[in-house]
């Protein structure tokens, strides 16, 4: 299986639920209803249904050979998240949890989202289930993923610009919670990433796990044995932990989570949060947080909004602390390298969180023999992203 959190969401020191009073309530009945429902079988019969004639699941195990050949060493597997319905791997959580909600008899949904993907894989469930969704997006994200804030409005969500802070994804999270601190017995937040108070990480990493857990099988069929290394993008780490957590117990196989260097570490400007950051409270859970000398989460950076976040879910904390996983950074320069390459080559329009994982994918194959394997996990798709690097790459002329 995978692990799981102790009794009060725990994974070694890291998570938990660190939450104003009156949202212990509606933790409590979302964390019921979790625990009655997540192994129902008629939940799971609908999960299911839902995932495979709606998602398009199973997704692809893809072998990029023409990458491979380019890179001259391991063999480089894709596991195409990008093909499923929303572009994105958001929608396996999504789907998950508002059937949770509709067993709840909630029909507001709030949601915050970063680049866009979580935003608009809420807004197609919601619509799909017939409910009111309100997404707060950061104000900068907005302007960077127009695509996406347009996709949500034409579903039937309203979009409402965070420009607190950063106006990014952390002032997103920061609004969507006093709004459900103000609503709770009307409204169901639907957390999109592995982070946040006890039991999110836990839902949200076994809707995703379907992603592990179809790759084991499709790599065991195409290779008869696992993969060397799988690697993933990190921000809050949903996909990552989705990949990797049916991947546990299988210690031969090497976990790479990939976070975004941005201009550099040197520089400040980054969001590498495993690597540079260290354990704080964040959004109401225990977890490696950026902060400054005050223990205030700090301003971070990525060329990608998906992966700007000062904090990370705490299962990725419990895996750096006991060894399990290795957290590595990729530069923006490397990410929009790798986000051309991959798009030349293969075919293949990555999005630039997604990128990140390319990049670490393609300067390791080289490292390896050609008997080796990887496998990324194609996050998602890069049509969100093309005009912003549009600007970027027209800007360096």
């Amino acid at each position: 299986m995978y692990k799981l959190p102790d009794e009060n969401g725990y994974f070694g020191e890291f998570g938990g639920r660190f939450v104003p009073k009156n949202l212990e309530t509606v933790l409590d009945e979302v964390k019921a209803a979790f625990e009655k429902y997540k192994d129902d079988p008629d939940f799971i019969r609908e999960l299911e249904y839902y995932n495979k004639y709606y998602v398009g699941r199973p997704s692809p195990l893809y072998f990029a050979e023409k990458l491979t050949q380019k890179m001259g060493g391991a063999k480089i597997y894709l596991k195409r998240e990008d093909l499923n319905h929303t572009g994105s791997h958001k929608i396996n959580n999504t789907i998950g949890q508002v059937l949770l909600a509709k067993r709840l008899g909630k029909k507001r949904i709030i949601a915050e989202t970063g680049a866009g993907q979580h935003g608009v894989a809420t807004a197609t469930a919601c619509a799909l289930f017939d409910m009111e969704c309100i997404i707060y997006m950061g104000e900068e994200d907005t302007r960077r993923q127009a695509l996406n804030v347009f996709r949500m409005e034409l579903l039937g969500a309203k979009v409402i610009p965070v420009t607190s802070g950063t106006r990014t994804l952390k002032d997103a999270v920061d609004v969507a919670l006093q709004d459900l601190i103000e609503n709770y017995e009307t409204t169901y937040y639907m957390l999109g990433s592995a982070v946040g108070p006890d039991p999110y990480p836990a839902m949200v990493k076994k809707f995703q796990s379907i992603i592990g857990f179809e790759t084991k099988q499709q790599v065991l069929e195409l290779e008869d044995r696992l993969p060397d290394y799988i690697v993933a993008c990190v921000g809050g780490g949903s996909n990552a932990i989705g990949l990797f957590a049916p991947f546990y117990d299988d210690k031969d196989v090497n976990i790479i989570g990939v976070e975004p260097a941005g201009k550099g570490l040197e520089t400040g400007m980054h969001a590498a949060t495993l690597s540079l950051g260290k354990p704080g409270v964040l959004h109401g859970f225990r977890s490696y947080v950026l902060m400054d000398e005050q223990e205030e989460p700090m301003p971070v950076y990525s060329i990608s909004a998906g992966l700007d976040y000062p904090g990370v879910g705490p299962e990725h904390s419990f895996y750096k602390e006991s060894g399990r996983a290795e957290y590595v950074s990729v530069t923006d320069r490397e990410a929009l390298d790798a986000f051309s390459e991959l798009s030349r080559t293969e075919g293949i329009i990555p999005a630039l969180e997604s990128a990140h994982a390319v990049a670490y994918a393609m300067k390791l194959a080289k490292e390896l023999s050609s008997e080796q394997v990887i496998i990324v996990n194609l996050s998602g798709r890069g049509d969100k992203d093309v005009s912003q690097v549009a600007e970027i790459l027209n800007k360096n002329k």
